[in-house]
């Protein structure tokens, strides 16, 4: 994994919710990933999003063992992640803290029933677009996740941009679209995160989404760090 700036990464999660982790993944890593989506033996599952009422376009979930690179990669972003989460949960009050390594905080999961991985793979063709959600799957829920687009855009897509919002207590919300190019990752919340106001810190909500799909096929890799019930 390429070199991070992790206190740039910090600073724009504190003051935008969200911060953008350039060239993560190369081209041919972005391909391969993409083209694993035909790749059935992988994945646990595939969710058709306009059945459920969450969009268009569907995403599939892979299955354990995860291939080596995406465990690879994901056990490598938890712990600066972890780091930055742990002081959101002291600004914000509250008690739990989250483990160094990964693998800890997967026991923790696995031991409350949470066993089913989240890593997922996303496919949008045109008209396709993801509703604003959250990603919560059990009592266990790490606050930061990342979202890396694997296509390009322009060339292999239109459209479909990612979309954050943010519901500030007794305010309208807050709408952050994040422009990414091919192999960039976005980080941020999966639920809530501490905002300073002018009387302390105060919890905000988070929702994220993908825009309409103008044109062509745009695919993500998404990483979730908790695991699922």
């Amino acid at each position: 994994m390429k070199a991070i700036d992790w206190d740039r990464i910090e600073a724009e999660l504190d003051a935008n919710g969200c911060a953008v982790l350039a060239g993560l993944l190369d081209a041919e890593q972005c391909a391969a990933y993409a083209a694993a989506y035909a790749q059935e033996g992988l994945f646990r599952s595939r969710v058709v999003m306009e059945r459920h009422g969450f969009g268009r376009g569907e995403y599939k979930y892979f299955s354990h063992p995860l291939p080596p690179g995406l465990a690879g990669l994901r056990e490598a972003l938890y712990p600066p992640l972890a780091r930055i989460a742990n002081r959101w949960q002291a600004a914000l009050g509250l008690d739990d803290r989250y483990p160094a390594d990964h693998a800890d905080y997967l026991a923790r999961c696995h031991a409350a029933g949470q066993t089913r991985p989240t890593p997922l793979l996303l496919r949008y063709g045109a008209g396709d677009y993801n509703c604003l959600h959250q990603d919560l799957y059990g009592e266990h829920v790490f606050p930061l996740q990342v979202a890396v687009l694997l296509s390009r855009p322009w060339d292999d897509f239109s459209g479909g941009e990612f979309v954050l919002t943010e519901q500030r207590p007794r305010m309208q919300s807050r709408a952050e679209v994040v422009p990414l190019f091919q192999g960039d990752a976005v980080v941020f919340p999966v639920h809530t995160r501490p905002v300073n106001g002018t009387r302390g810190i105060y919890r905000v909500n988070m929702r994220h989404g993908v825009s309409r799909v103008r044109s062509g096929h745009r695919h993500t890799l998404g990483i979730i760090f908790h695991d699922a019930a």
